[in-house]
């Protein structure tokens, strides 16, 4: 994709959409990277309706890591790998209470030495908690770059690095969220719905899916 497409593309997205949110529901940076941890391959939905009891009974690293294992597992149960989790976040917890002042800590070598914490979640936390022009790879983010010759790659390091060369640097911030969202409502993994892309005169994608049949 040349560089003009791209500009072009984001600038679509940015006049449909000019300040995007990630939608898994917090109030604090510390809400934001539990949420995060549990949302590894999880809906987004399913981890909202988990968090909304739990954060109104605790949601600071001392009152989660009070509640133990056994106290957070009824909270999470509803969520994939939920005993793993629950062992990463009170591990989290523990470690932000003793090394970090019960903070988050805003450097990525940092939160990825946090329990449950990979590459991926310390970038949506730099994003969104600091402002940070990080750019979190998931893999609606992974199959837009790749399905419409933004960026592409064969993993995702590959794609995150190609993306933060290939992304123009006003558009940086807001890019995995404008990617992300776009693969999950519009870009589909099964059928992309190409008939009101915002963005289909840049994509390269050779085989669009045409408007289904007028009923």
């Amino acid at each position: 994709m040349t560089p003009r497409k791209r500009q072009a593309l984001f600038e679509a997205f940015a006049q449909a959409s000019p300040h995007p949110k990630g939608e898994l529901k917090h109030s604090s940076a510390f809400e934001l990277l539990v949420a995060v941890v549990l949302s590894a391959q999880a809906t987004d939905r399913s981890v909202n309706a988990a968090t909304e009891a739990l954060f109104a009974k605790a949601n600071t690293p001392a009152a989660i890591e009070a509640l133990g294992e056994s106290g957070l597992i009824p909270y999470i149960r509803t969520i994939g790998l939920y005993r793993s989790k629950a062992a990463n976040i009170i591990a989290l917890c523990r470690q932000l209470r003793e090394r970090h002042a019960g903070q988050v800590p805003r450097t990525r070598e940092e939160l990825e030495a946090l329990p449950g914490v990979g590459r991926k979640t310390a970038s949506v936390v730099l994003n969104i908690a600091f402002g940070e022009p990080c750019i979190a790879v998931d893999t609606h983010c992974f199959r837009v770059a790749n399905r419409t010759g933004l960026a592409p790659g064969k993993n995702v390091r590959e794609v995150e690095q190609r993306l933060l060369s290939a992304v123009p640097a006003p558009f940086r911030h807001h890019a995995h969220h404008w990617l992300i969202l776009h693969g999950r409502y519009v870009c589909k993994a099964r059928k992309p719905e190409c008939w009101h892309c915002i963005i289909s005169r840049q994509c390269e994608y050779p085989s669009k899916t045409p408007a289904p049949p007028a009923r």
